[in-house]
C-alpha cells in the first residue's frame, strides 16, 4: 500500500512528496504487528538503497503469507535529489542528513525531516541504507555510534554484512536521522556500501538476505531466511589505517577490494598523464584488509584513497 509521509508545495504548482510503500498481512490486528522500517535514498546520490527496496517488495509479495507484520518501505527520503543526481536538496545547498530531526513549525526542509522522524517512530528497527559518494567504494558495513552500541550490535551481527565499524562519538553525529531515531528509542542501522551512482547488485542482494534475517529475528518474517555471515568487528579507533594523496595526479589501484595486504604492499600509484612520470607508490602502511578503496581516479594531495582494517596476523580472520 503506497502512502504519503509528507507533502509541501513547490512553484510552478508542482508538489514534493515522500512516500512509502507499507506491506503488511492480509488479516490480524494492525496495532498488534511489529514494524520494521526501510529507510534509503537520503542521499540524492546514493542509489543502491533503490534495489535493495526493489529487491525487498519482489520477494515478500512472492511468500506474502509468511508476513507476521509490517514492513515500511522509503526508497526516496529526497525525491528532488535523486531526480536530479544532488547528494543534496536541490536549490537548498543542504544536506538533508543533517537537519534531523527536524521541526514540524520549521521552513519546508526542516518540516520534511520532522516528519520522516515522526512516521518512523514506534519501529522495532530502522535500517538506513547508504552508499559511498562518487570518489569511494565500500564493502557492506554497519557504522554504530559508540553511545548506541549495546543497542545495535546484535542487531547488526544479523544484518549479513561484512565489517562492523563501532565509531567515537561526534557532535555532527546528533543531526542525522539515525542518530534522532536512536535517540528516540528506535535502534537504527546504518549501513554503507557500494559506491555513489551506481548499483552494486551482489552487495544489494547481500543486504537483502540480512534484512530477512532481521525480520526472521523480530518475528515479522515467518518463512527461511538465509544465515546471516559472521561480520568482523572493530572498536578500537586504532584499528582502521587511512590511505591518503601525496600528490595531485591520477590514482591507478592495483589491488582488489577486500584484499588482504601487508605493509608494504603495493596499493596502487599517482601518475601525470601528461608527463608519463609515476608521481608517487602508494603502499599499505600496515597489514590489514583493504575495505575501502578509491573509485573516482582523479587526486588532490590529502584526497581519500582508502582504508585499512589492521590485522595483527593474518591468521585472526577467516578465510573469505
Amino acid at each position: 500500500m503506497i502512502e504519503t509521509v509528507a507533502s509541501v508545495g513547490l512553484p510552478v504548482g508542482e508538489v514534493l512528496e515522500i512516500k512509502k510503500n507499507r506491506m503488511m498481512p492480509g488479516k490480524g490486528n494492525e496495532k498488534e504487528w511489529k514494524r520494521i522500517s526501510i529507510v534509503t535514498g537520503v542521499h540524492g546520490d546514493e542509489l543502491e538503497g533503490q534495489y535493495v527496496c526493489f529487491e525487498l517488495i519482489q520477494r515478500i509479495e512472492a511468500q506474502k503469507d509468511k508476513l507476521n507484520g509490517i514492513v515500511d518501505i522509503y526508497p526516496a527520503m529526497n525525491p528532488l535529489g535523486i531526480d536530479s543526481i544532488t547528494r543534496g536538496v536541490p536549490a537548498f545547498d543542504l544536506d538533508m542528513n543533517r537537519l534531523f530531526p527536524g521541526d514540524i513549525n520549521g521552513n519546508m526542509t526542516e518540516y520534511l525531516a520532522a516528519r520522516i522522524v515522526e512516521d518512523i517512530a514506534g519501529s522495532e528497527l530502522c535500517v538506513d541504507i547508504h552508499a559511498s559518494n562518487i570518489y569511494l567504494t565500500e564493502i557492506p558495513q554497519i557504522r554504530i555510534n559508540e553511545l548506541h552500541k549495546d543497542t545495535l550490535l546484535p542487531f547488526a551481527r544479523k544484518a549479513n554484512v561484512d565489517f562492523i565499524w563501532v565509531h567515537g562519538a561526534s557532535t555532527v553525529l546528533e543531526s542525522t536521522l539515525a542518530y534522532s531515531l536512536n535517540s528516540r528509542e528506535v535502534p537504527t542501522l546504518v549501513v554503507e556500501m557500494g559506491v555513489g551512482m551506481r548499483i552494486t547488485k551482489s552487495y544489494c542482494d547481500q543486504l537483502v538476505d540480512g534484512i530477512f534475517s532481521l525480520m526472521k529475528e523480530l518475528g515479522i518474517w515467518l518463512g527461511e531466511a538465509p544465515e546471516p555471515r559472521e561480520p568482523i568487528i572493530s572498536q578500537d579507533e586504532d584499528d582502521v589505517s587511512f590511505l591518503n594523496a601525496s600528490t595531485s595526479g591520477i590514482f591507478v589501484q592495483k589491488v582488489r577490494h577486500w584484499e588482504r595486504l601487508r605493509k608494504g604492499d603495493l596499493v596502487g600509484q599517482i601518475i601525470n598523464p601528461l608527463s608519463g612520470q609515476v608521481l608517487d607508490q602508494v603502499t599499505a602502511p600496515v597489514d590489514g584488509i583493504l575495505f575501502t578503496i578509491r573509485e573516482y581516479p582523479v587526486v588532490d594531495a590529502g584526497s581519500l584513497l582508502g582504508r585499512l582494517l589492521r590485522t595483527k596476523s593474518f591468521s585472526e580472520w577467516r578465510e573469505r
